[in-house]
């Protein structure tokens, strides 16, 4: 069978199974939005929203798959925007959109804003203004289950391929912003993608969305064979298996067209004269001996793959453990590239003058500089009689120049000479969380929605450190003071020289040296040198709680009283009253997304490391709300003298709650794992 056969048939078969499944089509998601409040039964409104979406039914279908339709006049006025995958045909788009109205006010009753995802298509209706607006909240993501082998190729492939087909779609047209496109990432695997903005958005805009979705790809699908993000004006999806229908609209493969088949010289020439009897048998022959030859071939290639592949894993394997002793004589000398001259800093930062020092911490000062070319940078000057010497200066630049992730502070450089030690750092503007969050003016800024923001980028910054760094990083030091704050209040996670480096299949540690801040500490760390990822989620359940309420948990006060910031929060839980932990300044804040954070602060901070949640899962509790939270058990509980030089450990005698965790949402046919974060 020829080449433009196959193609037709497989367009076929893809375009049959699409019509099967659009009736039987579950929703991938949906949210019942609260921003415009609800209406009441037989209202205007009710009135004017049942118009649009019964006209469904009798409309006229279009061959571009979107509709955006109104009904009545200002703050009755329904708007509903629908929009089908671009490959479906107009009469399974018109049969998705029909199933999606009246799945969606079953699931949203009394809703004046609500917003649906199938495969194929998607319905919003709302009170508000929406065509021509660029939204990218709510929003959800899936991923598939299965990892890649090759990351770098596979990586670059996709990169390649999702910039493509954006700048492809966002120049479509009013009526049509799609695209469709494949990539090869090995000589036997094929990626493929799917792209789509809604045509009301301008080019710009269009762009704008994907660019912003494509970026989410390292948080909710990295290394995986295929995932999509959906937001209302926008949304993707790659996968290694073609799931789209082929159309005469498809973007281009970016992979080279094959070369043309040759003829084989042992092919008869076309004739159009009846073949006899002596041909039909010269014929067979040619075929067996063709054959033959084929599976001696084979045999030949299947063997010698098999020599290559054991010569290819010893010689890997030779050349690891020559890497890792190697690496075991100077683990500081991958970083000898960032060295930079003392006398370079030193006219950075004015001589380390007191008008750039911009703190003071245990270890030495922070100053601010200004590199020859205007590059700021922030550089930590450790003090000659500080207890950090030179095996912790060594582990934070090891560690930290390998580190690349949006929520960890960027190591630029360091500086040895004599006595002097300096790391250099990327100059964050807006110093460190503990300068906003426990200031009483500054505090206001940090309204909810920046709280939340600060919670959910310390949460993936440390997901990045212990599940996906080249090694398992567990900080031991993670604190408000320690949380440095960029100019649009992102979160970064600072300050490595008390981190230890685990392989990956290494889950604990102990030490006799006990390093970090009382408060912060794990129990089993604080009392017998037990460390492990679950005592960074113990300090980042502390940090959270702190992030509520806007205390320090050394110094936490309910009127004129000091008390235990974990005690509290745990009698207030037991009471019903946990609002009462919550900053007063975040009356405006969203109690779902507040008493969620409440909870997920006091699993963290449970005394059984067992109990405690790992990061993968806090990070899936702050972004889903399908996930269901376990119940937590009463903490553990740190008291302080007034000198905080003393410590009491209280054993809380805690029982394990018998309600097991759910581990993920709901799987689709493909085995993509659904799950989404909230409504913004």
């Amino acid at each position: 069978m020829d080449s433009s056969r196959q193609f037709f048939f497989s367009s076929l078969i893809v375009t049959f199974l699409l019509s099967l499944t659009v009736a039987g089509q579950e929703p991938l998601y949906h949210f019942c939005l609260d921003t415009s409040g609800n209406f009441t039964r037989n209202s205007t409104y009710e009135a004017n929203l049942n118009r649009l979406l019964s006209s469904f039914s009798s409309n006229t279908a279009n061959d571009y798959g979107f509709y955006n339709m109104s009904s009545g006049q200002d703050s009755e006025r329904a708007n509903v925007i629908a929009l089908c995958r671009g490959d479906v045909n107009s009469g399974d788009c018109l049969d998705c959109i029909n199933n999606a109205t009246t799945e969606l006010r079953n699931r949203c009753p009394n809703r004046k804003e609500a917003v649906i995802w199938y495969d194929f298509c998607m319905l919003r209706y709302t009170n508000r203004s929406i065509f021509g607006v660029a939204e990218t909240n709510p929003s959800f993501y899936m991923w598939n289950q299965n990892n890649v082998t090759d990351v770098d190729a596979f990586n670059q492939a996709l990169t390649a391929l999702m910039n493509y087909l954006r700048t492809n779609a966002s120049s479509g047209t009013s009526s049509r912003k799609f695209a469709t496109g494949s990539r090869p990432v090995t000589a036997f695997q094929t990626l493929y993608a799917l792209v789509q903005c809604t045509p009301d958005l301008t080019e710009p805009e269009c762009s704008s969305c994907l660019s912003q979705a494509i970026e989410f790809i390292p948080t909710c699908c990295d290394r995986k064979q295929g995932g999509r993000v959906i937001r209302p004006s926008c949304n993707f999806r790659f996968e290694i298996e073609r799931f789209y229908n082929v159309t005469t609209a498809d973007t281009p493969s970016l992979a080279s067209p094959p070369p043309p088949t040759p003829v084989s010289p042992l092919s008869p020439p076309a004739s159009n004269d009846t073949p006899s009897t002596t041909g039909k048998k010269s014929n067979s022959s040619r075929t067996i001996i063709i054959i033959t030859i084929a599976v001696v071939a084979f045999a030949v290639l299947v063997i010698s793959s098999c020599i290559f592949f054991f010569l290819s894993v010893r010689k890997s394997k030779v050349k690891a453990q020559t890497r890792e002793a190697a690496e075991e004589v100077d683990e500081i000398g991958s970083a000898e590239s960032l060295q930079y001259d003392f006398s370079t800093i030193r006219a950075a930062t004015d001589d380390f003058s007191d008008a750039n020092k911009l703190g003071q911490g245990g270890f030495g000062a922070v100053y601010k500089g200004t590199l020859s070319g205007g590059e700021s940078i922030a550089v930590k000057r450790l003090s000659t009689d500080s207890g950090q010497g030179d095996l912790e200066f060594k582990n934070e630049v090891r560690l930290v120049a390998k580190l690349q992730h949006r929520n960890l502070v960027r190591l630029q450089g360091f500086c040895l000479d004599g006595n002097e030690r300096l790391l250099i750092y990327e100059f964050v503007p807006n110093a460190s969380l503990d300068q906003f969050l426990f200031d009483p003016v500054k505090r206001a800024y940090l309204d909810w929605e920046r709280r939340y923001k600060i919670i959910g980028g310390i949460a993936r910054g440390l997901l990045y450190l212990h599940e996906d760094s080249r090694l398992r990083i567990i900080h031991r030091d993670l604190k408000a003071s320690n949380i440095l704050l960029d100019a649009e209040m992102n979160p970064k996670i600072s300050d490595f020289g008390m981190a230890r480096l685990c392989a990956l299949d290494q889950t604990q540690g102990a030490t006799s040296r006990i390093v970090g801040t009382y408060g912060y500490m794990a129990p089993e760390y604080a009392m017998h040198g037990q460390f492990s990822v679950k005592s960074d989620v113990f300090s980042f359940g502390v940090l959270l709680l702190e992030i509520l309420c806007g205390q320090k948990n050394t110094a936490f006060r309910v009127g004129e009283n000091v008390e235990d910031l974990l005690s509290y929060a745990w009698r207030n839980w037991k009471d019903g009253t946990a609002l009462n932990l919550v900053d007063p300044i975040l009356r405006e804040a969203s109690r779902t997304e507040v008493m969620r954070c409440i909870h997920i602060g006091l699993l963290c901070v449970q005394e059984n490391a067992a109990q405690r949640p790992n990061m993968a899962s806090v990070v899936l509790m702050l972004t889903s709300y399908s996930v269901t939270l376990p119940l937590p058990s009463e903490p553990a509980f740190f008291m302080h003298s007034n000198t905080q030089s003393d410590m009491l450990w209280l054993n809380s005698g805690a029982t394990e709650s018998t309600q097991s965790r759910n581990e993920a949402a709901a799987v689709s046919e493909n085995e993509v794992s659904i799950t989404e974060p909230h409504p913004r």
